[in-house]
């Protein structure tokens, strides 16, 4: 059956992704056509550039919420494989492979080795690959859904590279915001060096399984997670253990300890999701100090009613 297409990297697949995703899916509707994205394995920077990007979501992550947004179909690319192309030759492909009849384009989105400027440069070059191109309206503050409290003092148009930099910044409430859902991390829990148990607080260490993820700023935040179907309040560290660290080869560790938790979680996966920050990452003078600033941050988050 034909389909009608949108293209993007869509890292972390936020809010303003989700509202263009609504605008696809009904055009598709509309056009009694099926709805396709087309994203890439890898951020295109990569290729351009020759370094990692820290993403906001693994390819995994990525795949499965574009899937949840009720699009017919995802399909990833190798960007290596098709930056060489004009944004003719790139549509053809499209058409040609994937029975793209109709391509949607976000308003600043760019394409092709040619690097077209306008807009009706893509409608001509679309028309000779035999493809309808047509012009996704930009989010605003209107057609975005407004369900937050601070949802207006919220940057637009969101970006991945604003929730970076919220991110990194520590500002875990914004991010989440511009998503529209909590951020979270996903890996394997690993052993770690047992102090959070001999301080009586046993810490599950996350070995992330994607090391292109971006982590927040170090620092101490209220999270949850599910284990068994039963979702749990916890408190998670992000940073190097100062109080206790290898001078020499400092590393960077994720503890999360689940408030109520008693069982063994060693070589599970665990998905944490981020609610806030709590304070930043400090050096105690003892064990003792850490272990009253621990209880401290335990009962912040047990009697928070926002962690919920």
């Amino acid at each position: 059956m034909s389909r009608i297409a949108t293209i993007g990297m869509f890292d972390g697949v936020h809010r303003g992704h989700q509202f263009l995703l609504r605008e696809l899916t009904t055009k598709a509707r509309e056009c009694g056509l099926k709805s396709m994205v087309v994203t890439f394995f890898n951020h295109p920077r990569n290729t351009l550039s020759g370094q990692s990007e820290q993403l906001l979501t693994t390819r995994e992550e990525r795949k499965a919420l574009l899937e949840s947004c009720g699009v017919d179909k995802v399909v990833m690319l190798e960007f290596a494989d098709i930056h060489r192309q004009t944004a003719c030759e790139f549509m053809r492909f499209l058409n040609e492979r994937y029975d793209v009849e109709v391509l949607m384009m976000g308003y600043d989105h760019r394409f092709g080795c040619d690097c077209l400027t306008s807009f009706d440069d893509y409608v001509s070059a679309g028309n000779a690959a035999g493809v309808e191109v047509l012009l996704l309206k930009e989010a605003s503050s209107s057609t975005l859904p407004d369900d937050k409290d601070d949802a207006t003092d919220m940057p637009l148009p969101i970006s991945s590279s604003l929730i970076r930099k919220a991110l990194k910044n520590g500002c875990i409430e914004a991010a989440n915001n511009m998503l529209g859902r909590e951020y979270s991390l996903f890996g394997k829990v690993v052993h770690g060096k047992g102090l959070g148990t001999r301080l009586g607080f046993p810490t599950a260490n996350i070995s992330i399984s994607d090391p292109d993820k971006l982590l927040p700023k170090e620092g101490v935040y209220a999270v949850q997670t599910e284990v068994s179907g039963i979702v749990y309040k916890a408190v998670m560290n992000i940073g190097t253990n100062p109080t206790v660290q290898d001078r020499e080869e400092p590393r960077t560790f994720i503890e999360v300890h689940i408030i109520g938790f008693d069982g063994n979680l060693y070589n599970q996966l665990l998905r944490v999701e981020i609610l806030r920050r709590l304070r930043d990452e400090q050096r105690f003078e003892s064990l003792e100090a850490l272990k009253r600033q621990i209880e401290t941050d335990i009962h912040m988050v047990q009697t928070d009613t926002a962690v919920e």
